[in-house]
């Protein structure tokens, strides 16, 4: 099996509430969680630490600040009552022919597009990604990033937790293997009723389950 880091981008871990979940996170895992920014487009903000070299945690909520009538914010974020695992993000250096892989296997993943945030030194970090909307079965299916020249997330987020494994549940497992074979990646998915994911890692505190 490839090794899960080598296109492993981060994990978004979507909460109703984004300082209790940065507050609690600080104590399960042994690092505190340092704010991103706003994402303007889809009405939240983030908070990160970092996974390894080249890889994060992200975690995703709600920001008051930017609701507008009509916003309708990724993941489902404003109907959640307690913080989960959402997706998983992989990394991409020819986006379009990722989506046009995706199309060939069946899963759509939407359209390339250009994002951005601003972090709170006031800098713009910018990067292009598939579209993180699309059902992807329920996030088992990354969406897809490319960070271009701006400086990987991880390099200045807290660090001292390294993610060991990723686990997934879904009712047709090879299903979701043949897909992602096809687009180059490979995740450990058992059979189960519902569709859910995991991820496990090392901490100074033990290995901690997300």
């Amino acid at each position: 099996m490839k090794s899960l880091m080598s296109f492993l981008d981060h994990l978004v871990y979507i909460t109703p509430d984004l300082e209790q979940t940065m507050a609690e996170l600080s104590q399960r895992l042994g690092v505190t969680p340092v704010l991103g920014g706003q994402h303007q487009t889809w009405g939240t903000r983030n908070a990160l630490l970092a996974l390894g070299p080249k890889a994060y945690l992200e975690i995703m909520g709600p920001d008051p600040s930017l609701s507008k009538p009509g916003l309708v914010r990724p993941f489902e974020i404003d109907k959640l009552y307690k913080p989960r695992l959402a997706t998983w993000v992989a990394r991409s250096v020819n986006l379009l022919e990722t989506v046009k892989i995706g199309k060939q296997l069946g899963v759509d993943l939407g359209e390339v597009q250009s994002g951005s945030r601003t972090k709170a030194d006031g800098t713009v970090l910018s990067w292009t990604m598939t579209d993180l909307t699309k059902h992807r079965e329920r996030g088992i299916v990354p969406y897809f990033i490319d960070w271009g020249t701006s400086k990987h997330p991880a390099e200045g987020a807290p660090q001292g937790c390294l993610l060991k494994e990723v686990k997934a549940e879904h009712p047709n497992p090879n299903h979701i293997n043949f897909i992602l074979k096809g687009l180059g990646l490979e995740l450990q998915i058992s059979h189960g009723k519902g569709i859910s994911m995991m991820a496990m890692i090392e901490t100074k505190n033990g290995i901690v389950e997300l």
